[in-house]
């Protein structure tokens, strides 16, 4: 799904779902619940940063029944950073990189935590 493929968001995202961010719109991320509401965030996402590709930094980690995976999510050098954040005065093509940790329960995606830098995002995208 991160990687712009969203039809197998229902089968791998839990109903109960949760973010836990520190939004660069100020939110908490509370609000973005279940499959369509992480499509409707990743969606949004990929506007700003349309050629974004995801890899795993480290990861699964299994435990019983739950699993972690840690990726980082890199705008490659032909596109990157599409323009029209507010704030940003980086130009279209700036690259930029951020990372996050997802939580893993009964082969569906439960928890997702933004812990990146987001000084460091909102300096890539020469915001501050």
């Amino acid at each position: 799904m991160w990687n712009g493929d969203y039809a197998q968001a229902p089968r791998v995202i839990s109903p109960h779902f949760t973010v836990h961010a520190a939004l660069l719109d100020g939110g908490d991320g509370s609000s973005i619940r279940g499959a369509d509401g992480l499509v409707a965030w990743i969606s949004q996402t990929r506007a700003a940063f349309p050629d974004l590709r995801f890899s795993l930094q480290i990861g699964p980690l299994i435990a019983g029944e739950h699993a972690s995976v840690r990726w980082t999510a890199t705008a490659t050098a032909t596109g990157t950073y599409a323009g029209g954040f507010p704030g940003a005065k980086a130009q279209p093509g700036t690259t930029v990189t951020f990372t996050g940790t997802l939580r893993i329960k009964d082969g569906k995606f439960v928890e997702y935590w933004l812990n990146s830098d987001t000084f460091q995002l909102l300096t890539q995208l020469h915001a501050v």
